[in-house]
């Protein structure tokens, strides 16, 4: 088995590095202050083409590989996980846009994207559940050459800044479930569209919050995919994002982690420094373990994802247990640093703060464990519980 990085791989992960030592570790905590990502830096990571990687090259990406593409927004996290978020989102949305969207539409959008001119989100959560994905309400009509939307998206991240959002909505029947479900491109600033944040613990800069659609009237071509089929079209990308999602945490517990094993070599105790303590050092050593284990799944998953082999299951493990790993390791770094890091002066509160927010968005733990035994003895799985709500 081969674990090396090409030469590419190499000189995008050093650039993405550099990028986040150099301009986002330094005002990470800062950041958060402005509850508002910088557009001005957005654009910076754009024409590096840190956003446009993983995306295709004629519309301004880079085309490179999903291993690569983690590679780099591990790099950014470490600097800071926030802005390694519109990475995330617009990588899964760019690609979606890419494979379903009209050639116009996607031409208009995904160039921007990957260049940093403008922030995409994704309208899937409901009031009524977010686990629920499928049990959506929010209902789209078609009106000659114009579909009519109306209803309530929530807890959408990028939700007061984005540009665009691709839309879930319902136009089959209710009882149809999965079945009934079309996706769309709408504009933010499309008359009938209005947005409301939510004061959340983390992401402060992301900002997540609802999205109303009253009459919103969006033509027919802003229709992704088949009418009625896209929950089955565009929800398998969904494996590629929560890969990432684990690399997004990793780099920012690793971040805290460096900063942890630096602090015990200069901090002393009982005319020591705390490196000599083993209850010290343990713990940590305990940590690096679990993020080398952590990483090795996340760009297993990736790799295979590469090869065109299955990993569904591989990616719903990255997606419960390194959030959950992560948030752990940032929580040990800050008691590692005693009554200090328990201020606001250091960033692992901000850290174990933002890394909290994905052991719920994006499908929480209890969903991916239930999509792993699914995977490994099928349908069985899930038939219980199916039947038990009928």
């Amino acid at each position: 088995m081969d674990f090396s990085l090409n030469t590419e791989q190499v000189a995008m992960r050093d650039m993405a590095a550099r990028f986040a030592k150099e301009r986002l570790a330094p005002d990470y905590m800062k950041r958060e202050k402005t509850n508002t990502i910088d557009r001005t830096i957005l654009k910076e990571m754009g024409s590096l083409g840190l956003i446009s990687a993983g995306l295709p090259e004629e519309f301004g990406g880079m085309g490179v590989d999903c291993v690569t593409s983690g590679v780099i927004i591990e790099e950014i996290a470490t600097g800071d996980f926030n802005m390694s978020y519109v990475q995330l989102v617009s990588w899964l949305m760019g690609q979606i846009l890419c494979k379903y969207a009209e050639p116009d539409v996607a031409s208009e959008w995904v160039p921007k994207l990957a260049a940093g001119e403008a922030l995409v989100a994704l309208g899937l959560t409901e009031p009524r559940g977010g686990s629920d994905a499928a049990n959506l309400i929010l209902r789209a009509e078609r009106k000659g050459d114009h579909y009519i939307i109306n209803g309530e998206k929530t807890s959408i991240s990028f939700c007061e800044q984005a540009d665009v959002i691709v839309s879930f909505a319902r136009t089959g029947k209710v009882e149809d479930v999965a079945k009934g479900i079309s996706a769309f491109v709408i504009p933010m600033n499309a008359p009938g569209v209005s947005r409301a944040r939510f004061n959340d613990v983390g992401t402060k800069i992301v900002g997540r919050g609802s999205v109303f659609f009253d009459n919103v009237k969006i033509p027919v071509n802003h229709r992704m995919g088949e009418e009625n089929r896209a929950f089955f079209q565009i929800m398998n990308g969904f494996d590629y994002s929560r890969a990432l999602i684990g690399l997004q945490c990793l780099g920012a517990a690793q971040a805290s982690l460096n900063e942890s094993w630096e602090y015990i070599k200069e901090r002393k105790a009982f005319g020591a420094p705390l490196a000599q303590y083993q209850g010290v050092t343990f713990p940590l050593a305990e940590a690096d373990t679990l993020l080398t284990a952590a990483r090795a799944l996340c760009y297993r998953t990736l790799w295979l994802r590469d090869a065109g082999l299955p990993h569904t299951a591989e990616a719903a493990m990255c997606k419960w247990w390194v959030p959950k790993i992560s948030y752990e390791v940032i929580t040990q770094c800050l008691l590692t640093h005693g009554h200090y890091g328990y201020t606001t002066d250091l960033p692992h509160q901000q850290r174990m703060r933002d890394t909290l927010g994905l052991q719920i968005g994006d499908g929480t733990a209890q969903i991916m464990k239930l999509v792993i035994a699914r995977e490994r003895v099928g349908r069985v799985a899930v038939q219980y519980a199916q039947g038990s709500k009928q």
